[in-house]
């Protein structure tokens, strides 16, 4: 099994909203800080949020009060609500484990890609 799972990526128009997923397999999620990175065609990984094993929460100025990170620890689950999308935010959306006891070395996911149309 997979370390961390991304979904909820999809097609959608300008302005529109869509919620993203990050499971994560295994104990110890909830002493585990989350983050959501993405990475547009022919661009560099940049970082996108982050929440930590407390709940605190910081975001890229190009997302602040736009999207919002979450956790629900219960569902070892990570969420990135992405609202009032635009064509700049089309990219493929990558969720990381922080280095912890579980993940020594941190963990990436596959991706989920989202697609902003105008």
């Amino acid at each position: 099994q997979a370390p961390l799972v991304e979904s909820g990526g999809g097609l959608v128009k300008s302005g529109e909203s869509l919620t993203l997923s990050c499971v994560v397999s295994g104990s110890g999620f909830d002493l585990t800080g989350v983050g959501w990175y993405r990475q547009a065609a022919g661009k560099p990984r940049e970082f996108v949020a982050h929440i930590s094993s407390g709940g605190s929460t910081d975001y890229a100025d190009s997302v602040k009060g736009r999207f919002t990170i979450s956790r629900d620890d219960a569902k070892n689950t990570v969420y990135l609500q992405l609202n009032s999308l635009n064509s700049e935010d089309t990219a493929v959306y990558i969720c990381s484990a922080d280095p912890s006891q579980r993940f020594p070395r941190g963990a990436w996911g596959q991706g989920t890609q989202v697609s902003v149309f105008s």
